[in-house]
């Protein structure tokens, strides 16, 4: 991959993968994401952003996953399986996740009766391959399975990963391990049967990487010394970010914060693979909460809300040398929403990551506000919204009159409804990289948006239909995304 990638002037489209259509419980790895690839690249978008792609916990964010490097099950396309000929046929019409369950242990089978000494040995060299995460996580999650707890509640000798602990776990555990481990092979085939469509078709898959990992993970299990944890495995202090505009009380999100000194100890060895299964995913990859590793807000353990908390700082300037001396330049975007000091900025333009630029936030407060159009930087990404937005059209019908009305003053009155003035506005600005959330290129309004913070229920489970894409979408977008100088031979 060029290490130009985000200096060049380019259109994306915003979609998780579960926002896919299809028959099953989300949209998955199978013939739509194909299908999306080509709709993207038919209207001369050449970025396809998503969200993180782990094993979500229970509350289905996926921002909280069981693992750092683990693909979702959830995400495996049940088609491809019929093709490779370990899954006899998908189940008929709609169905739901134990049908999925059923239908990927059937395919386990069907691998195990009919693959040949050519895809056995696939399989094993990717085992070796990903050895420096998998072997961890895939006993982890058999522990996790068989007890039906987090692992700070495990016998003393499975938490503190003691070795006759753990040889006597991978003997009696042996069969779940060995189907986890092929849940992760055909995830990362079919992964990369979707990477390469893309590129074939000009097409850059963009990642997100939260900046911190759940409590009840595999990496946190396993190395449990790179965190901010009691000898019993509880968190000493958490994550979160401090009162403002939005929350009385903040966010408390309950993380395990780093001990960036160990960290640095270890020549940032953690880091250094999470990035390498990033990038093996991605093509860029954004960073979530950059603000962190400038300085992370810190809370005891056992405060309800993020009010007692204190800024501490983190050691993100040697992380990222560390990691550009592993990787060479690094293709990250850098999540800069919120109150953004001047050592965050420092920071993210020494490692030359592009910042964010949210629309929605452009207005009613004076032309100086940094998320107008006309005081974007080109080393940003600009969006209409985020994942956590409104839709554009739900965010401007919600607006009061006078903000409303500033917003049609500044985009000129527009006979367009909204949210094309927006969607203009996103392409036409100076920042390099403009992505459009799929709600926002089919006109959706509020009922469609995909998380509201700070609700724990009736999130990440919108999708889209193929029947709300009209037949003039996709020669409309390819018109604005050339006139705004975006086009892949622009």
């Amino acid at each position: 991959m060029s290490t130009d990638v985000l200096a060049q002037r380019r259109a994306g489209l915003l979609l998780h993968l579960t926002s896919l259509p299809g028959a099953g419980p989300n949209g998955d790895l199978g013939w739509e994401a194909h299908n999306f690839v080509n709709f993207a690249a038919d209207c001369g978008f050449t970025l396809w952003q998503m969200l993180p792609v782990g094993p979500p916990q229970g509350s289905r964010s996926p921002y909280q996953t069981s693992s750092a490097h683990a693909g979702s099950a959830e995400l495996i396309g049940l088609d491809p399986l019929v093709q490779d000929g370990w899954l006899d046929d998908a189940p008929a019409g709609d169905y739901d996740a134990a049908a999925r369950v059923e239908a990927l242990k059937r395919a386990h089978a069907g691998f195990r009766r009919r693959a040949d000494d050519a895809l056995r040995g696939e399989l094993e060299a990717f085992r070796q391959q990903n050895a420096y995460w998998l072997d961890n996580y895939v006993l982890y999650q058999a522990i996790h399975d068989e007890r039906n707890a987090p692992w700070w509640q495990w016998p003393k000798g499975l938490r503190a990963r003691e070795p006759k602990a753990l040889t006597q776990a991978r003997k009696r555990l042996a069969e779940a391990i060995d189907y986890l481990i092929w849940e992760q092979f055909a995830f990362f085939r079919h992964w990369q049967a979707l990477h390469d469509h893309a590129a074939a078709r000009g097409v850059l898959l963009f990642g997100d990487m939260p900046i911190f990992v759940a409590h009840d993970s595999a990496e946190v299990w396993a190395r449990p010394e790179d965190f901010d944890l009691t000898d019993e495995g509880h968190t000493r202090t958490v994550a979160g970010v401090p009162p403002d505009y939005f929350s009385e009380t903040g966010q408390r999100w309950g993380n395990p914060l780093y001990r960036w000194d160990v960290l640095a100890e270890t020549d940032y060895d953690f880091w250094v693979a999470r990035m390498r299964t990033q990038l093996r995913l991605f093509d860029v990859v954004r960073i979530d909460h950059f603000r962190g590793f400038e300085a992370f807000w810190e809370i005891p353990g056992d405060e309800e809300t993020a009010v007692n908390g204190r800024w501490v700082p983190a050691g993100g300037d040697g992380l990222f040398a560390r990691l550009e001396r592993e990787f060479g330049r690094l293709p990250l975007v850098a999540e800069d929403l919120g109150v953004i000091t001047e050592g965050v900025t420092a920071l993210r333009r020494k490692y030359r990551m592009p910042g964010m630029k949210i629309l929605q936030f452009a207005f009613g407060s004076g032309p100086e506000n940094d998320y107008l159009p006309f005081n974007h930087d080109r080393d940003a990404v600009v969006y209409t919204g985020t994942h956590d937005n409104d839709t554009t059209l739900g965010w401007y019908e919600s607006l009061s009159d006078a903000v409303r009305a500033e917003v049609d003053e500044y985009l000129g009155l527009s006979r367009e409804p909204m949210p094309w003035p927006m969607v203009r506005a996103a392409l036409g600005s100076r920042a390099n990289l403009a992505v459009l959330p799929m709600q926002d290129v089919l006109g959706l309004d509020g009922a469609h948006r995909m998380n509201m913070p700070g609700t724990p229920e009736g999130n990440w489970t919108w999708r889209f239909r193929w029947g709300q894409v009209q037949p003039e979408l996709p020669g409309r977008l390819t018109r604005l995304v050339q006139l705004y100088g975006r086009a892949p031979d622009a």
